[in-house]
This record gives structure tokens, C-alpha cells and sequence, in this order.
């Protein structure tokens, strides 16, 4: 579930009253996260960040009508069960090859914000500021999110949009129990039914034009329901919050205390946990990675197994998304896990979170050592890569290198700034890559610097997940004819996040404020980086594979013989 909507690139006007009726119909039918990464939620950074998390790829190719049926129906199952994470999922990977499918784009933003509403009231710090947050901070709060739009998102932002989704949003959490339980359990469906007529009854002939005017909308959607339910305005604002940003697009989003200092232990390259990824299920969390160096890597916590219950809570009690945040806690504290694996189930561990440092890079080997090629494995793109990669590259030298591969298959991204570094450490002058946004400050353009380059000879490994950062480092190495692309065509994610913290209350907005071009300027957002040579099978091995028998890897086989072939064409144009 490595995981995210679609917006014009023009404001447009309209009446909220009718679309209210509409979402009425529509929805009452209805990488570490503090030492856990859930694939494929997004976080994102104002300076920096370019994507932590890989949402629907885009491709421009219509799949057939039938496949379109039988992925609405799977993903209509996951819905009816509550599995919001694995519609969501399928309705992004019918958008790889349908991206502009609007019945699609807008099914993809519903399973969205269940999810997120799911996932926010899993969080004990957003819960934390509903609750703190009086009506007068809740508007303030909503209203520097809408200003933080108008002057940094990539595109002319579209209000009625974001109006319309902030209502999907609290039409969804009024019809979902972790809302109404918690904020107006003693009101009937019928008083609820009432309010929301209300709602859509005053706003019947409003057009949304200008950001006041969805500011308006919001405040008054938040008066009638606090007059009707009882509804705290802060419950209602949030609700608009969390819709306009899922309005914008996939990789935006509103951030709680708890996700923005998450992401922040992520740009560092730490943070407090356990130390494992996680893929979501209805009934348990599957361990699909761990550091080895972590509280659940030495623990004895291995990839494949299942966490079924957590401090004597069962995952299938309190829903997978609530015993994801339940891994969550402070330095030190300890955590009891059950664990099934193959045929051994109620396997009991206990656990003491710690500060893990997150590799950027793995496996880092002579792959070949008769040849000389080197191998290393480039998982994430943060503040210490630079220097990591540094290490890395002096240590196989030291062992004999004569040619490199760099593995970016899977990493989805990370810092825009260190992306340009390792690119750098190859590359001697030109363009490495430029963004360009809305807001002029957003444009610039990256620069190679000659000291320090490696003239080793180069291949980089990529795949349909190799997203963000690492297609920005593998279109500058194709580009500069610096090296060989081998693999898959990249996920073709080609835009910036921007995190901005809140001034008026605790957490962050990650929003997208550009879109980056190879240094040819080419653009990436969907198409991706072609490989030079295409293999027919670009799945990497899993970790723990001995990486000294690449035939169990058809990528890595064809990187190893064109690093070989590089090497002695580079020896040949030495003379040698």
C-alpha cells in the first residue's frame, strides 16, 4: 500500500446548495510514522520536500471497459467491508492508465477522506486539537490554510471545489460512527438528517467565487450545525480543512501535530519507534520491512509477519488504521505485540521504542567483485544521503570498483535538495533540474558542481515505484548521458510539496507548489524516466536475498552486465 484528486487549473464558479445534494446521495451510502511507514500515505516540505509516498501513477492509455467494471466492483467490496485503504489502492491503480477518468478521479477522492477521517481520529494529537481549538482559532486556522492555497499552490485554486469537498468531508464524518460517537452521540440519524438539510437548504444559491467566499461557507455550514447538533465549530472546521486540501490533489494534505513532527524525524533521517513499514489490512498489520538496527529488528520482529493484537487490543477491534497509531509513543515507553507468522501463531514480543536512524542507503556491496561492479541500494531521499553516499562510495572503491549501480527501484522520493546532491556526485556541470510554479519563488533551477565528481561508470536501476527525488536523479544521469537507465518506466511523479507549519495552532499543510523538468527540460509529472534498456521483469528482490546471485533478479542481471560493458567502453576511450 506504498499510498493518495484532481483539480483545474482555473477557478470556476457555482451553487454549493446543489452539489450538497448530490454528495448527500453520493456519501451516506457509503515511510515512518513516528517508527512506522504506511506505504502510500503522503507526507511531503516548504523548502524541500518532493514526495514521501507514492500516490496513483498517471499514464495516458484508457484500460478496456471491462477491466474499468471488474476494478469498480473490487473496489466497491473493499468499501462495503470499511477498507478504505485497499479501495483506495485499486482505484489508483486504475488511474495509471486512465489518469484523466473524472468518475474515477472523484471515487479515488471519496475512499481518500474515509481514509483520512479514519485516520485522524486515530490520532490522539488531532483529537487533541479539536478539542483545545475554540470557535474563533478554528475559523483563524481555516482561514490561514485557505491564504497558504491562494499564495503558494501550483495552480489557480479552484474554491468552489474546495467548498464542495470540505462538505463531502463532513458529510462523510457524519456518517461515520468514530465522528458522531464523539461528538453528538446523543442525536438521533433523523436530527442529523435535519441539520444537514439545513446545511444544503442555506446554501442552496451561494456561489463560490473568491477564497472569502469559502471561508464564508465553511463558518456558516459550522453555525447551523453547532445551533442543530451541538457540533463544536472546531469538529465542523476541520472537516473543511482536511476537504479543501483533498481537493487540490493527491500529494496535498493537512498535517496533525503528530504527522508534521513525524515528517520532520524523516527529513533528519530519525526518529522514535519500533522501526518497521507496515501494509494495512482489516484484521492485522503486515510487516513488510524492518531496520535492522531498530527496537522490532533486534527484537526478533521479522518481514512477512502479522500484528494481530497490541497492548491486549486486537487490530481487528480497533481497526488497522487505529492500531497503526497504537505502534506510536514516547522514547523509552514499551509496547506488547502479538505476532502470527506462517503456521506459528500468538507469538508474544515486548518492545521498547527508541530513536531509529532511517538507512538511505542498503545493501551496499561488490555485487560482482571479479568485475568490479559495485552495488548499493538507495531507499529514501534525506539530509544525511549526501554524506551517506559519500561512505558508501569510498568503501567499494576501496574494495575495487570499477563501475556502479544505484538501485532506486521502490524509493519514492524525499528531499528535492538531496536528490540534486547525488546527482552532483556524478554529474560535473549543467542543468540537474529545475522547478517552476505559480509563485516566482518557486522557480529555480539546479546547477551541477564540478568537485568531488565520480567518473565511475554508472547504471541506475528503476521501476513503476521509483517516484519524485529518484526520477529527478535518474532523468539527470539519462539527460548528461552520464550513465545507463535499466529497469521499468518511473512512476512519473513530477511535482513539489511544500510543508508549511500552522501559526495558528499546532501541525502542518503540505501542499503542492511546483512541478520540476529534467535538465532537458522535460517534463516528469506523468511519464515518468524512460529506461535506456527495458527489462521484462522489474521486481527487485526481497531484502534478506542473497545479493551475490543477481540471476534471482532479471533487473539487477542486466545491470550487472551493463555495468560491465560501461566499464570497458569507459577503458576503451581511455586507450587502454
Amino acid at each position: 500500500m506504498k499510498l493518495w484528486m484532481s483539480s483545474s487549473s482555473t477557478a470556476t464558479t457555482g451553487e454549493v446548495g446543489s452539489l450538497g445534494n448530490n454528495l448527500q446521495r453520493n456519501c451516506l451510502q457509503s515511510r515512518y510514522l513516528n517508527g512506522v511507514l504506511i506505504r502510500g500515505i503522503a507526507f511531503g516540505i516548504a523548502m524541500l520536500l518532493i514526495g514521501w509516498s507514492l500516490p496513483a501513477a498517471n499514464w495516458a492509455q484508457s484500460p478496456a471497459e471491462p477491466l474499468i467494471n471488474q476494478t469498480l466492483q473490487q473496489a466497491r467490496e473493499f468499501e462495503e467491508k470499511g477498507q478504505w485503504a485497499d479501495a483506495l489502492s485499486i482505484y489508483q491503480q486504475a488511474l495509471r492508465k486512465s489518469p484523466h477518468d473524472t468518475d474515477l478521479l472523484h471515487k479515488r477522492a471519496l475512499a481518500r477522506l474515509h481514509f483520512d477521517l479514519a485516520h485522524r481520529y486515530g490520532d490522539s494529537s488531532f483529537l487533541q486539537q479539536v478539542r483545545v481549538t475554540n470557535s474563533e482559532l478554528a475559523n483563524t486556522t481555516y482561514s490561514e490554510i485557505l491564504q497558504k492555497v491562494q499564495s503558494y499552490y501550483v495552480d489557480q485554486p479552484d474554491w468552489h471545489s474546495i467548498s464542495r469537498y470540505g462538505l463531502i468531508s463532513l458529510n462523510i464524518a457524519l456518517s461515520s460512527t468514530e465522528f458522531t460517537n464523539l461528538h453528538c452521540s446523543q442525536k438521533s440519524p433523523e436530527q442529523i438528517q435535519a441539520a444537514w438539510s439545513a446545511v444544503t437548504s442555506a446554501l442552496e444559491k451561494v456561489a463560490v467565487q473568491k477564497r472569502a467566499d469559502s471561508l464564508w461557507v465553511a463558518q456558516h455550514t459550522a453555525e447551523i450545525m453547532h445551533t442543530q447538533l451541538g457540533l463544536p465549530i472546531s469538529a465542523t472546521m476541520f472537516e473543511f480543512v482536511s476537504g479543501a486540501i483533498a481537493a487540490l490533489d493527491p500529494y496535498s494534505g493537512f498535517m496533525s501535530a503528530n504527522q508534521y513532527g513525524e515528517t520532520m524525524s524523516q527529513i533528519e533521517g530519525n526518529f522514535v519507534g519500533l522501526g518497521v513499514e507496515l501494509k494495512l489490512h482489516a484484521h492485522y498489520l503486515e510487516i513488510v520491512n524492518v531496520i535492522a538496527a531498530g527496537p522490532a529488528g533486534q527484537g526478533g520482529i521479522k518481514i512477512g509477519d502479522r500484528i494481530i493484537a497490541i497492548d491486549g487490543s486486537l487490530v481487528s477491534d480497533v481497526g488497522s488504521e487505529k492500531g497503526a497509531d497504537m505502534l506510536r509513543g514516547i522514547e523509552g515507553s514499551t509496547i506488547n505485540l502479538v505476532i502470527s507468522r506462517h503456521s506459528q501463531n500468538n507469538l508474544a514480543f515486548q518492545l521498547k521504542r527508541r530513536r531509529v536512524e532511517i538507512p538511505s542507503l542498503e545493501q551496499i556491496s561488490m555485487i560482482d567483485a571479479e568485475s568490479g561492479v559495485g552495488y548499493m541500494k538507495l531507499s529514501n531521499f534525506q539530509k544525511t544521503t549526501g554524506q551517506d553516499l559519500d561512505k558508501a562510495l569510498w568503501q567499494l572503491q576501496q574494495q575495487g570498483m570499477r563501475s556502479l549501480i544505484v538501485d532506486v527501484r521502490g524509493n519514492p522520493g524525499g528531499l528535492l535538495t538531496a536528490a540534486v546532491d547525488v546527482a552532483n556526485r556524478f554529474i560535473e556541470s549543467g542543468v540537474i533540474v529545475s522547478t517552476k510554479g505559480r509563485n516566482p519563488l518557486e522557480d529555480y533551477t539546479h546547477q551541477a558542481q564540478a568537485p568531488g565528481t565520480w567518473r565511475v561508470p554508472l547504471v541506475v536501476l528503476v521501476d513503476e515505484n521509483s517516484a519524485s527525488a529518484s526520477e529527478i536523479f535518474a532523468a539527470a544521469i539519462k539527460d548528461h548521458q552520464r550513465g545507463r537507465i535499466v529497469g521499468h518506466q518511473s512512476y512519473g511523479k513530477g511535482s513539489v510539496q511544500g510543508i508549511f507549519p500552522l501559526n495558528t495552532g499546532s501541525g502542518g499543510l503540505r501542499l503542492t507548489t511546483a512541478k520540476f523538468y529534467s535538465p532537458q527540460g522535460n517534463p516528469i509529472a506523468q511519464v515518468g524516466v524512460s529506461p535506456d534498456v527495458s527489462v521484462a521483469s522489474a521486481a527487485k528482490p526481497a531484502l534478506g536475498d542473497d545479493m551475490n546471485k543477481p540471476a534471482s533478479d532479471p533487473v539487477l542481471t542486466a545491470g550487472v552486465n551493463i555495468a560491465k560493458q560501461e566499464f570497458a567502453r569507459f577503458q576503451a576511450a581511455l586507450g587502454r
